[in-house]
């Protein structure tokens, strides 16, 4: 049974996620960072996402926020670059939205500018006004609400949310609004897959999980943690497909022992001279400086 998608080369829009929704098709997407993962991953996914979770994935970061709307702007041109078939959104990093109107739009339509079709931001009912802005200019918005990485202070951690009545309500209410706001989707994160599951029902537009249960209308994963590159534990929601991390270690170790051996590189991984020029490197010495020289 083959893995890909049904029509491997179909540009995914908007209106074709938002189309999947309605029909129950579910909706596949991943995070890519660079040129390499968008290739790997775009005839596969639905959506790539380059995610400011960049900055703890790939930068060594302990959280997104140091991540600035240049280095998404840096990945996110290494990735546009691939000319990818799948929908891709860029994430709006932390202050990024949070201080005007203005700056909201630049930073939002500089990504599109660089290659994005959307972009994505955290936040409920505080954030109405800036999906507003960006919808009325023409920048598709995709919401994402639950355990919000950026407010990872004001949480106290990287905790579950919508585990008591009135958080549970609130995050309906703000997946309610944000929709009335224009966004075209929801990420719904960290949250109990009931909760999910209603937000999904009672919304028009596709919502997309992580660690959220199946009720949603799709998934996301990082990249890096569907294919094993992760090093340490992971949050409860990871699944790996791979131990990419080892395997990629063990081929390393295997050509460092190549060439200490001195079994790397043979013949035929080498270039040769012409025949002509064989003997005459050979018999070549350095010239004697002259004398003043």
């Amino acid at each position: 049974m083959s893995h890909t998608p049904q029509s491997p080369t179909q540009r995914v829009t908007i209106p074709l996620v938002q189309q999947w929704k309605e029909e129950g098709r579910r909706i596949a997407m991943t995070t890519a960072y660079d040129a390499v993962a968008a290739r790997i991953a775009d005839p596969i996914v639905d959506i790539i996402l380059v995610g400011d979770s960049v900055g703890n994935v790939c930068l060594g970061f302990d959280n997104t926020l140091p991540v600035s709307v240049s280095m998404i702007n840096h990945h996110l041109e290494a990735v546009a670059r691939t000319r990818p078939r799948a929908l891709l959104i860029a994430d709006m990093p932390f202050l990024s939205f949070h201080v005007s109107r203005e700056e909201t739009i630049r930073n939002a339509g500089g990504f599109l500018q660089r290659g994005a079709d959307a972009v994505k931001l955290e936040g409920g009912a505080n954030r109405l006004d800036m999906v507003r802005a960006l919808v009325d200019c023409e920048i598709p918005v995709m919401g994402h609400l639950g355990l919000t990485p950026q407010s990872v202070n004001v949480m106290g951690g990287f905790k579950v949310q919508g585990r008591t009545a009135t958080d549970a309500f609130r995050l309906l209410e703000d997946a309610h609004r944000l929709e009335e706001a224009g966004c075209f989707a929801l990420v719904l994160e960290g949250i109990p897959a009931e909760l999910a599951a209603r937000a999904t029902e009672i919304l028009k537009i596709p919502t997309i999980g992580i660690g959220a249960g199946l009720g949603c209308s799709g998934q996301v994963l990082v990249f890096h943690d569907v294919v094993g590159l992760t090093d340490g534990k992971t949050p409860k929601f990871v699944r790996a497909y791979s131990n990419g991390f080892q395997l990629m270690q063990e081929a390393l170790s295997r050509w460092a022992t190549d060439v200490r051996d001195g079994t790397f590189p043979r013949g035929q991984e080498s270039y040769r001279l012409p025949d002509a020029l064989k003997e005459l490197v050979a018999n070549w010495t350095p010239h004697e400086p002259t004398s003043g020289s």
